[in-house]
C-alpha cells in the first residue's frame, strides 16, 4: 500500500484536499487530530508530561491545561524537544494502527494529512509527500475567516510555521490552491491519476 503524506501551512486548504479524497473513498488519516487525541484524559502521554512539566498541567477533572503546557514546553529548546520526544512516538503508533487497518481493508493508497510530517520520522515512511500551497495573503484571509482572528494574528501564526522553501524541498508534488474549490478538486484528481500511473507503472 502506498502511503502519501499531505502537508501544508495553515490556511492552504490542506483539509479541503483531504476531505475530497475521503469523499472519493480513500483512507485519510488526520495526524493533527491524532495529536489532539493523545492529549485527552486517560492518555499515557499525560502522565509523562506531568512528570516533566508539572502536575498542575492537568486540572482537577484530568483535562490538560494546554496553554500552561505550551508556556512551559516552548519556553526553552530543551522543553520543546522533550514535548516532541514524549508525544511523537504515541502519535506515530496510532497512525500505524490506522494504516494497518486501511491495508487490511484492501486500500492501495492511504493519505496521512498533517502539518508536521516534514522533518519527523514519519516523513521516511511516505512514498510521496504532497504539498498543498496557497498565496500568502490568500492563506491569511482563510485563517481570519475560519478562526475569527485579525490579519495580524493570522500572519504571526503563518510566520511561526515551517518555511515554504523547506516544505517545497521535501515535497514530491505540489498543488497550488489559488482558485475555487472546484479547481482544487480537479487538481486533486490529476494528482490521483499520476499516483495511480506510478502504481501500475
Amino acid at each position: 500500500m502506498k502511503i502519501v503524506g499531505i502537508t501544508g501551512r495553515s490556511g492552504c486548504g490542506k483539509s479541503s484536499a483531504t476531505n475530497f479524497l475521503a469523499q472519493l473513498g480513500y483512507p485519510c488519516i488526520d495526524a493533527d487530530r491524532v495529536a489532539r487525541e493523545i492529549m485527552l484524559p486517560g492518555s499515557p502521554c499525560l502522565i509523562q508530561l506531568q512528570e516533566h512539566f508539572g502536575i498542575d498541567i492537568l486540572d482537577e477533572k484530568g483535562d490538560l491545561r494546554r496553554r500552561l503546557l505550551a508556556d512551559r514546553a516552548f519556553a526553552t529548546p530543551e522543553g520543546t524537544r522533550l514535548l516532541t520526544q514524549i508525544t511523537q512516538p504515541e502519535i506515530l503508533q496510532r497512525i500505524d494502527v490506522q494504516l494497518e487497518r486501511a491495508q487490511q481493508s484492501g486500500a492501495t493508497i492511504a493519505f496521512v494529512d498533517g502539518a508536521v510530517i516534514v522533518g519527523t520520522p514519519f516523513q521516511n515512511r511516505c512514498d510521496a509527500v504532497i504539498l498543498v500551497s496557497a498565496p500568502y495573503e490568500e492563506s491569511v484571509k482563510r485563517i481570519c475567516a475560519r478562526d475569527g482572528i485579525s490579519p495580524e494574528m493570522a500572519r504571526r501564526r503563518l510566520d511561526a510555521q515551517m518555511p515554504m522553501e523547506t516544505l517545497r524541498a521535501a515535497a514530491t508534488m505540489e498543488i497550488v490552491n489559488d482558485g475555487t474549490s472546484e479547481q482544487l478538486e480537479s487538481k486533486v484528481r490529476m494528482l490521483l491519476n499520476s499516483l495511480r500511473k506510478e502504481e501500475h507503472g
